[in-house]
């Protein structure tokens, strides 16, 4: 009984920036809410082996992925049974609603880069126009286009350094990101 007012005063804490942690990785309302509930299971049944209170945070936010990619396996797993040439259906939506929700705020961002670069960086990543039709658009040469998209992207790199931490798979595809606390750019993607 020692861990109840630990795990009554983390769910205080932490229950709403959970909420949002989950709903945004889980399209469903319902799984997400169910998933909530089972980051606070977990929770109550381990917080007796957390040796750091000042890692709680970190801790919570590990075993809620941990729930989530449990989701997505038991998901993936009955899809592939369904159909083993499909992708899982679950795993598809997840990840097209990140790449949505990322490329909502995306554009924000480069509207914010200096004005040399933000034309370059909306042509060549957001509307995929070759690097030399770029700097035909903008009147450069083809490696002044080149240096100013690549550059244009360093700042565009930094600025989501600074809004977010990003995990990748292993061919570079966005997987997962978590606001900064500190963040001072990007504040709309919580």
């Amino acid at each position: 009984m020692t861990a109840r007012p630990a795990t009554d005063a983390a769910w205080l804490r932490l229950s709403g920036d959970l909420r949002r942690f989950i709903r945004r990785r889980v399209a469903d309302d319902h799984a997400a809410e169910d998933l909530l509930q089972e980051t606070f299971l977990r929770i109550h049944r381990g917080i007796d082996a957390l040796a750091d209170a000042d890692r709680l945070a970190a801790w919570v936010h590990r075993i809620a992925r941990n729930v989530i990619v449990d989701h997505y396996r038991k998901t993936s797993e009955s899809a592939v049974e369904l159909s083993d040439t499909e992708p899982a259906a679950a795993e598809m939506d997840r990840v097209g609603h990140l790449r949505n929700e990322a490329g909502s705020w995306l554009e924000g961002l480069i509207r914010e880069l200096p004005e040399k670069y933000r034309e370059a960086v909306r042509l060549a990543e957001i509307e995929g126009v070759p690097g030399r039709e770029v700097a035909d658009r903008l009147g450069l040469s083809l490696s002044g286009a080149k240096s100013r998209i690549q550059r244009g992207r360093r700042l565009l790199k930094e600025a989501l350094d600074r809004c977010c931490t990003f995990e990748f798979d292993r061919r570079g595809n966005l997987t997962d990101y978590e606001p900064r606390p500190d963040r001072t750019v990007c504040r709309d993607c919580d």
